[in-house]
């Protein structure tokens, strides 16, 4: 059983990791760089956790995230990666992808969601595109999350009893433990085609949550050849003085009721 991290130590190296990401971004800007982070794995593995810790002091103008919903009609008929190619990065910009074009090689090839001969074909044009966009410039990470049968299922457990985490349950997900096998040949297979010199896959262990996002996050950062960049000098001005201006009458507008109020004096009345 994996040792969990200490949460004060957890909080403590996140903290610093996230004000890293920070300046990484700065120097994303500055520099003009472009950057495409995947994430996949096991369903329950603990992406989406780790992406809103990635994000979350990040200015979402420069750092954007990718979660694209089931294809339409019209985009099956499209080169498979045809609807991921727009959401690829300017210059200047950071895209996670919370799934990706990997889909073809998970759940698609799983759940039969596509034929053999589609499956077969992203296995032979997934390297030759990644290669293209490294060529091209971009910097391209690709992280798998793994998890246990029995963290998955105690995952699943928690959320189908949690009302604010039930919608993260889909049908599909549960059958993750009837068909884990399946997904395991899956996964083998797809690291067997697309883990390349240009974008290797890296492998995060994630039946601790804490440790998982502290290590993707540190590898991340050193993945990037970022520099510290000083902020430009901002100073905040002197208010000038009133001119005049009278505020209109309040009952000219709609206001939001003082619930907050309501709350306070009903616990003043219950203490």
């Amino acid at each position: 059983m994996t040792r969990r991290m200490p949460k004060a130590l957890y909080e403590r190296e996140l903290r610093d990791l996230q004000a890293q990401l920070v300046d990484m971004q700065a120097w994303v800007q500055q520099s003009g760089a472009r950057i495409v982070v995947i994430f996949e794995g096991r369903d329950a593995a603990g992406k989406g956790s780790t992406i809103k810790r990635v994000t979350e002091y990040l200015n979402p103008r420069v750092t954007r995230i990718v979660a694209l919903p089931t294809p339409s009609v019209r985009d099956k008929t499209r080169w498979y990666f045809q609807r991921y190619v727009p959401h690829l990065p300017a210059a200047g910009e950071i895209v996670l992808f919370d799934r990706s074009w990997y889909n073809r090689a998970g759940v698609e090839r799983v759940m039969g969601y596509c034929t053999n001969e589609e499956y077969h074909r992203f296995l032979h044009q997934a390297p030759i595109f990644e290669r293209m966009l490294v060529e091209d410039g971009i910097i391209l990470l690709k992280y798998w999350f793994s998890v246990s049968d029995v963290v998955q299922e105690e995952r699943f457990r928690s959320r189908l009893n949690d009302p604010m985490r039930r919608w993260k349950l889909s049908p599909n997900d549960v059958l993750s433990i009837t068909k884990w096998e399946d997904y395991s040949r899956a996964k083998d297979n797809m690291f067997l085609h697309t883990d390349i010199a240009e974008a290797p896959w890296y492998e995060v262990e994630s039946d601790d949550k804490r440790r998982s996002r502290i290590n993707m996050i540190a590898h991340l950062l050193s993945q990037v050849p970022w520099q510290k960049v000083e902020p430009e000098r901002i100073e905040i001005p002197v208010r000038p003085p009133a001119g005049g201006y009278e505020r209109p009458p309040r009952s000219w507008t709609n206001s939001v009721p003082d619930f907050a109020g309501e709350l306070m004096k009903r616990h003043a009345a219950e203490d």
